[in-house]
């Protein structure tokens, strides 16, 4: 980037009227859009070519619009480092979210677009994001921080004793002898940290494995 040129962007953004809004506005406030996709995968196949400075994603794209511009944005973050990242969404995607911002990198920004309240507003996030700085939304952060509350902190004593045990190996049985209490009692202790955790049954992971985790991790 140089001054002698306005900032590059590229964009991905899966709604057709809102990307066109995004690229008048990105017109009038003085920015060169080198590129607009509907999806974050075509968008990280053409960026070799297109040298931005800054690239627009919104969270929830397709195929599963779930958290493919949260994804690709750390994508970015790894293989474009000085690329500037802003996403741009109306809703808050905490896990991938927290990791990228975690990262220590500048150049990264979360906004929501129902708060954008001028065209000013954007124009200086993404100044800043090109800059390296980091732009969060107020409403972004108060998410991000809500979720980070420590679920562990929720457990009954009963209740980290018996996930202790879980995480040494133990089966329902052997924590019942070990605590002196009934196989039945176990089992309802680590159905209430199950549900503590927010850990569904799924279908496709091993609750109990997770339970774990999240205890060695905190």
């Amino acid at each position: 980037m140089t001054d002698s040129r306005p900032l590059r962007l590229v964009v991905a953004d899966d709604s057709v009227l809102l990307r066109e809004g995004l690229l008048r506005l990105f017109d009038e406030a003085g920015f060169d859009t080198v590129g607009a996709f509907g999806d974050a995968d075509t968008l990280l196949e053409a960026l070799p070519d297109l040298d931005p400075d800054v690239a627009v994603l919104d969270v929830r794209m397709p195929p599963t619009f779930r958290d493919e511009g949260v994804r690709a944005a750390l994508r970015l973050r790894a293989e474009h480092p000085r690329l500037g990242v802003l996403l741009l969404s109306q809703y808050v995607e905490g896990t991938y979210a927290q990791e990228l911002l975690a990262g220590g990198k500048g150049g990264t920004g979360y906004l929501l677009k129902d708060r954008i309240a001028s065209l000013d507003e954007l124009r200086d996030a993404i100044t800043r994001v090109a800059a390296g700085g980091t732009v969060l939304d107020p409403e972004v952060v108060r998410q991000l921080l809500t979720r980070r509350t420590d679920p562990i902190a929720a457990l009954t004593p009963r209740e980290r004793e018996v996930l202790t045990l879980m995480a040494e190996g133990r089966t329902n049985a052997a924590i019942a002898s070990r605590l002196y209490i009934g196989v039945g009692a176990v089992e309802k202790n680590v159905t209430s940290i199950f549900q503590k955790l927010a850990l569904e049954d799924s279908g496709d992971d091993h609750r109990r494995v997770l339970a774990v985790l999240a205890y060695l991790q905190l």
